[in-house]
């Protein structure tokens, strides 16, 4: 392993990729212990320590604990990513941004730019409503008024804009995504925090005489849980392909078996991010109004275990799973090239029907993979918060719940860095990390990481 792991300082350009995209994760992590002018960092860090179970611990999750330091990369790329969102779903509705789209790499970097100028248009609301809200919540503000909001604004959108450039400088001069990357190293600095949090539970017996047997619980649990996630990250259906004869010239070319690999979450964890992303806004956006009688009605609904959350979630999770998967893979184009190769799925007709018949495929797998998000993203909300189903109304059955264990409605209260979401993205994106620095290896005749992959063997001589 550590030959395989020298390997990569071995070749010059994977070496500049890898030091590349850890230098600029140091600028991100030096960024984060940057605090913004005007605030009372100690009282704003124990407001969310009494708060973390609420949707403020879930968006400082993807900030990498910045949010409570109210750092300049406060916001994180939590505005990027609802731009990203915003053009995406506009792509489907406006006809001139679904042509642009098809443009190709002048139309990619045209809703780039429009992606940009969103981004910042989003930071500066965002920043301006957090500069308000902490001026109205508490003594979080050392001297209030239109200089704080405008120096808030000023440093929350600057850095804002600079986490964009990193995520975009990562993913084009670096390795592997670069939003997923700052995202992946936010979530990986608060782990020895969740470590800590469970050894004083442990000490202090905080679940009674059963807490030895819940840690060992909860320790194999994690484990089955990373296995689950590494399983189906790589689970792929595969659909036999067959290759028709061809003379070229004086070559036979073709009259090969081979598939196409169709995977089960196609979306990786972005359809997490996007659900998680349109959830939190407005509870951002107007969580200076939480005491007014209607608005705080709706944000008291959109909190961690509340039914209609979970239910709100769900559907996000499903919804963004087919509408990426829709944008990353076309089963038209597919079939188109395949017939064009003389490919074909044996007993499908080449053409429309291969594409009706990949469509279905990726329709059905797409599902299983929006539910296995969806069992994943809600382990951390049972673990913290549990379900509040007792919450409901009493023509729903809210009395009935009642009758259900405390550690049901209530969760164990167990640190959130050791739940399904940030598992998720770690080991989605450690698996991506990873494999795009295999492929870079074997593209140069190196050994990988994993059994199956290895250099290209020549013919050996007898």
């Amino acid at each position: 392993m550590f030959e395989k792991l020298a390997n990569i300082f071995r070749i010059p350009d994977l070496r500049r990729r890898v030091l590349f995209t850890l230098g600029l994760l140091f600028v991100y992590r030096i960024g984060g212990h940057i605090p913004t002018p005007g605030v009372n960092a100690d009282k704003l860090a124990q407001f969310f320590e009494q708060n973390r179970g609420s949707f403020l611990g879930f968006v400082d999750l993807f900030s990498g604990g910045q949010l409570r330091r109210l750092t300049i990369f406060a916001l994180g790329i939590m505005p990027y990513i609802t731009a990203s969102i915003i053009l995406q779903l506009l792509t489907v509705v406006y006809e001139p941004l679904a042509k642009l789209q098809k443009e190709g790499e002048l139309g990619r970097k045209k809703i780039t730019q429009w992606t940009r100028y969103i981004t910042v248009i989003l930071s500066a609301v965002q920043s301006f409503g957090i500069a308000v809200g902490l001026e109205k919540t508490g003594d979080f503000v050392l001297n209030p008024g239109w200089g704080f909001r405008l120096m808030t604004m000023l440093t929350l959108t600057t850095g804002s804009a600079f986490i964009m450039w990193l995520g975009e400088q990562i993913t084009e001069r670096g390795i592997g995504n670069g939003m997923s990357l700052l995202i992946f190293s936010g979530i990986v600095v608060g782990l020895p925090r969740g470590v800590v949090d469970l050894v004083d539970k442990a000490r202090n017996a905080a679940w009674g005489a059963l807490t030895p047997v819940l840690m060992a619980f909860l320790f194999v649990f994690m484990i089955a849980v990373v296995a689950f996630i590494v399983y189906v990250e790589r689970s792929e259906r595969r659909i036999p392909v067959q290759y028709a004869k061809r003379v070229v010239g004086r070559k036979v070319m073709g009259g090969q078996s081979t598939h196409l690999p169709l995977r089960v979450n196609a979306g990786g964890v972005m359809p997490v991010i996007f659900a998680s992303s349109i959830l939190t806004l407005p509870q951002t956006v107007f969580y200076t109004w939480r005491e007014h009688r209607y608005i705080g009605d709706v944000i008291r609904m959109l909190a961690w275990g509340e039914p209609l959350y979970t239910l709100l979630y769900a559907l996000g999770i499903i919804f963004f799973a087919y509408f990426y998967v829709s944008i990353v893979f076309n089963p038209s184009e597919v079939a188109d090239n395949m017939r064009k190769y003389g490919g074909f799925v044996p007993g499908i007709r080449p053409g429309r029907r291969t594409a009706d018949f990949i469509n279905e495929v990726l329709t059905r797998i797409t599902l299983v993979g929006a539910l296995y998000l969806i069992v994943i993203s809600f382990i951390p909300e049972w673990m913290i918060t549990g379900i509040h189903l007792n919450h409901l109304p009493w023509w729903m059955g809210g009395s009935i719940f009642e009758r259900l264990p405390v550690w049901v409605t209530s969760g164990l209260g167990v640190n959130f860095y050791f739940g399904g979401t940030s598992l998720l993205i770690v080991v989605g994106v450690a698996m991506d990390t990873v494999t795009q620095i295999e492929a870079q290896l074997i593209m140069r005749h190196y050994d990988g990481f994993t059994p199956r992959s290895g250099r290209i063997r020549g013919r050996r001589a007898w």
